[in-house]
């Protein structure tokens, strides 16, 4: 029989916050044991850094431009789904949390679904573990293999003992899930604020309560771990660990940036994956897990797949044609279009924001909460933040940053002559990757280049 599949999902989680991919102590207990049983990828990234169409792009294994869902609408009519897929092989399948994520939902055709709500806001582990577990005991009543999809809630906002919190949930939803585990005061040493973004201390604040709810979705990952074990299929599930974008704060989710789109992604395959193995060197999309499932039940993938095959990967071979990735966006939760698109490889990050026109100002869900009201006050005594809170609502066409000197994209560099060789090749690149992928911008984008700099 086919191994079964347990797709475990956080909800913006930062690719970096995992202690296992090198972010504070004491934070995801259970993912770094996870990750010590099996691989952690440290370059992997998803196609496209805001939630729904993250999620769609997952379970289509094509790009957002190519399956219809490039913002939060549904999935085109005639794209093949994985859940569909998988019924050949006779799978079960199921899906806790974010069901209304993926579009249209009998599309899909669930044998289970439980939404936020009965799962105590998208928060509750007990909750988790006890339908995970009568999922996987139904499955093995039915001799058949399944797929879960364990979505948790956190760390999107609210999070967790913040004002918004109270604001948004009523007394009721609250007490429907518990607090985290472990909660981030001043007093714990988290290593200060991600460095893409200033250490002041609302954002302090803010990250700490970020941190108490990615420990309580570390939590809901012990839970339907534990679960997997109690029913004995440990053995013969591939699990699969990620996040569908980066922490929703200015400089990362929906946007193109390194921290936007890099995802913790671990793999647990038992015979297959070495304990305490790291790919570190591949870059890989979340698109490619659609194949990697695939392949991993026996069967052929349908035509039209975006992404490639992991197994290579997951058995420590060297696989060619991983030297980058290409990220993209379009847009916001509110409609707000943006597009952008980006390619990254293991030094440069470029980007083409073909919205930026200089007056035009991008607005998202991200400059919610305390971070961006934090950086536009202290912009009004610091003129270095108050540029880079003006960078941020109007960019510029083109940005490319050395990411071996400056992992966090401070300083862009697509002005610098000395870069223009650089900037050149990336430019052919993307040009290259949109060509090969149908992008409906890809006109746009070919007379930028002609415009601008005569390519």
């Amino acid at each position: 029989m086919p191994p079964n599949i347990l797709l475990i999902t956080a909800d913006d989680m930062g690719g970096d916050t995992p202690g296992c991919f090198g972010g504070p102590a004491e934070v995801t207990p259970t993912l770094d044991r996870l990750a010590a049983e099996g691989t952690t990828f440290g370059r992997a990234h998803v196609a496209i850094a805001v939630c729904q169409p993250s999620r769609s792009a997952i379970m289509t294994g094509r790009w957002p431009h190519r399956n219809g869902a490039q913002g939060f609408e549904p999935i085109a009519d005639g794209v093949p789904v994985l859940t569909r897929v998988l019924r050949e092989a006779g799978y079960m399948s199921g899906i806790l949390g974010k069901v209304e994520h993926l579009q249209p939902v009998e599309a899909f055709g669930w044998d289970h679904a439980l939404g936020m709500r009965e799962l105590g806001m998208g928060r509750d582990p007990r909750a988790y573990g006890e339908a995970s577990r009568r999922f996987m005991e139904e499955a093995a009543a039915r001799g058949r293999p399944w797929f879960l999809m364990a979505n948790a809630h956190d760390p999107h906002r609210p999070y967790s003992g913040g004002q918004d919190e109270l604001d948004r949930f009523p007394a009721e939803a609250r007490a429907s899930y518990p607090a985290p585990s472990k909660v981030f005061g001043p007093a714990d040493d988290v290593g200060g604020v991600p460095g893409f973004l200033p250490d002041l201390p609302e954002v302090a604040r803010e990250y700490r309560e970020y941190l108490s709810s990615s420990r309580r979705c570390d939590d809901v990952v012990a839970a339907v771990l534990r679960a997997l074990d109690e029913t004995g299929t440990a053995d013969d599930t591939l699990v699969v660990f990620l996040s569908d974008n980066g922490i929703a704060v200015p400089f990362a989710k929906a946007n193109c940036y390194l921290q936007s789109s890099r995802t913790p992604l671990i793999v647990r395959w038992p015979g297959m994956t070495r304990p305490g193995g790291r790919e570190d060197t591949a870059f890989v999309s979340m698109i490619d897990l659609f194949p990697t499932f695939c392949a991993a039940a026996g069967l052929p993938g349908p035509a039209g797949l975006d992404g490639r095959t992991l197994l290579p990967l997951l058995r420590g071979e060297p696989q060619d044609g991983r030297e980058a990735v290409f990220t993209v966006f379009h847009e916001t939760a509110a409609k707000g279009r943006y597009e952008m698109r980006c390619r990254l490889d293991d030094r440069f990050g470029y980007i083409w924001n073909e919205w930026s026109d200089g007056t035009r100002e991008y607005r998202a869900e991200n400059m919610t909460g305390r971070t961006w009201p934090a950086m536009l006050a202290a912009a009004s005594g610091d003129e270095r933040l108050a540029e880079r809170a003006r960078f941020y609502r109007h960019r510029t066409p083109e940005e490319l940053y050395d990411l071996r000197a400056d992992l966090h994209a401070l300083a862009d560099l697509a002005g610098d002559p000395d870069r223009r060789k650089d900037l050149d090749a990336a430019r052919q690149d993307l040009l290259a990757w949109m060509a090969g992928t149908g992008d409906p911008l890809l006109d746009t984008y070919r007379s930028y280049l002609q415009v601008n700099i005569g390519a």
